[in-house]
């Protein structure tokens, strides 16, 4: 398991029109021309374990062991999704829609209280926010579960927007919610990243031309040479990239 878009551009952070963001000789580009889409859960949160501690508790509500296959689909499928799977196939709860309700309950007190940053990606977010770069948030999490873990976590003020998987119909095996975060960033295809943990969604921002980072989290999303293998550019922390390595990558046309 892994929103809307929300008015944090309107926060102070800057501003940019769609056609500022194509993309110039080597070395021409600017920070305010580079867009960094980051995936949430994994990524920029530590939270990949709840999410596995409700996928688990779910299981054994509905008195089942989860094979390979099922925890791979229920990884890169949104909460309704999920929960159609729990209620169809496994017979959990009245209808999908309340085992939908079992996960929100869960996530939000985890999302409120107990979710934080993992190493450097509040800084790397920051840094980014502060030499210009247009940064924003992809995830497959519903929008007042992702809201929440971003305030908790105090990203919010630096995204010029949020975007879920709901707000386009579409799971990350589409481009589409990377399409629109660039979209609301105003920066080129050839000038912006996606940063992920999962090796399938790297494997969607790869076959769409994105540029990729991808940032080891566990296995069960991808191993840290599946990363390697699929991205640009992959480490085992946001602590082992900086703002300005990932602005001098995207300078050096051929990175």
């Amino acid at each position: 398991m892994r929103a809307n878009e929300v008015g944090v551009g309107e926060t102070g952070v800057g501003e940019m029109s769609a056609g500022e963001g194509a993309a110039g000789e080597i070395g021409a580009v600017t920070p305010g021309q580079i867009g960094v889409i980051f995936d949430c859960d994994g990524t920029l949160i530590d939270s990949m374990g709840v999410w596995r501690e409700v996928e688990d508790d779910l299981a054994a509500r509905a008195g089942v062991t989860l094979s390979v296959a099922d925890i791979d689909e229920i990884a890169a499928s949104s909460i309704p999704e999920v929960g159609s799977i729990f209620f169809e196939r496994f017979g959990l709860g009245e209808s999908a829609e309340d085992v939908v309700d079992m996960i929100y309950a869960a996530m939000m007190a985890f999302y409120t209280t107990r979710a934080f940053a993992l190493p450097g990606a509040l800084e790397l977010v920051r840094g980014l926010v502060d030499r210009g770069v247009q940064v924003s948030v992809a995830s497959s999490t519903p929008k007042p579960l992702l809201e929440a873990a971003l305030a908790h976590c105090g990203f919010t003020p630096y995204l010029r927007a949020i975007v879920s998987v709901d707000d386009v119909g579409q799971s990350k095996r589409s481009a589409a919610v990377y399409d629109r975060a660039r979209e609301l960033m105003g920066t080129s295809l050839a000038n912006t990243w996606g940063v992920e943990d999962a090796a399938y969604a790297l494997a969607t921002l790869r076959h769409a031309e994105y540029r990729t980072l991808g940032v080891y989290d566990d296995d069960l999303a991808g191993t840290y040479e599946e990363l390697a293998q699929l991205a640009d550019h992959a480490v085992h922390s946001l602590e082992d990239v900086s703002a300005d390595e990932l602005i001098a990558w995207t300078q050096r046309r051929g990175a």
